[in-house]
């Protein structure tokens, strides 16, 4: 694989990863710090982008222009949307939508003004590997032979049932969707959406731009409802942190 990304939106989200390189050398650029380093014999760069669209499209443009990546990934947590899309499971981004563009009545609603669509595809055969590298942790997870978790200490984090891959439509937007009306909102005008964050779609489209392929990977903490997770911070740490270390040491076969 040519030089990889591995973008969050915080810091705690990329931590196994961050100890995984513990000769990185760090450059800091727009105010951020890249982390670069190889992984299972591949060259990477590690960086919280920091929270929301803009944000991350800053990040993503300074890993194009000055660090000469030629794939991303961004991975972290998500509302989850879909029916049977489950607080532990796994959404792998086939497409990326913007819930909160709105031009209209000049463009349609939803639609990026005068690129002539509402949604960012990821890379299809990058997504493909990712959700194989998904399906292997979890399959190890429930075997009791992953190193990084266990069974228990998914139920510990309120992950009741054995978590599933899916991969489908994510949408992104800069507001924090946890109550049940917002969340049905989306759904009443998305129906094929699976999960809602802040960042994804911001990075597809500057990746469109630049013709580099992408790929997103959201680990669902919640129903982006009325009962959304009552520890954000524990449920990053204990459980999508870990998913995203083990996801990303089977795609590049560092062995974790």
């Amino acid at each position: 694989m040519n030089r990889l990304a591995i973008v969050s939106a915080m810091e705690s989200e990329l931590r196994g990863l961050r100890d995984s390189l513990p000769q990185a050398q760090l450059v800091r650029r727009a105010g951020r710090d890249f982390w670069v380093g190889e992984l299972g014999g591949h060259e990477v760069v590690l960086v919280r982008s920091l929270i929301g669209k803009v944000a991350a499209a800053t990040t993503t443009a300074v890993l194009l222009e000055h660090f000469n990546v030629q794939v991303l990934l961004f991975t972290g947590v998500a509302g989850g949307l879909g029916q049977g899309v489950r607080i532990g499971d796994i959404v792998v981004a086939d497409q990326l939508l913007q819930h909160d563009m709105d031009a209209s009545p000049i463009f349609p609603r939803f639609e990026v003004p005068l690129y002539g669509t509402d949604r960012f595809g990821a890379d299809a055969v990058l997504s493909r590997r990712l959700g194989s590298a998904c399906e292997g942790v979890l399959a190890a997870i429930e075997a009791g032979t992953c190193a990084e978790l266990s069974r228990a200490q998914l139920q510990a984090c309120g992950v009741a049932q054995a978590p599933r891959v899916h991969h489908g439509l994510v949408l992104s937007g800069d507001r924090f969707v946890s109550t049940t009306a917002e969340a049905q909102a989306l759904q009443a005008d998305h129906p094929e959406a699976l999960a809602v964050e802040m960042e994804g779609a911001a990075l597809a489209q500057v990746c469109h731009d630049f013709g580099v392929p992408c790929a997103v990977m959201r680990t669902i903490s919640d129903r982006a409802d009325d009962t959304a997770h009552v520890d954000f911070n524990r449920f990053i740490d204990d459980v999508a942190s870990r998913y995203t270390h083990a996801v990303v040491c089977a795609m590049l076969g560092a062995g974790g």
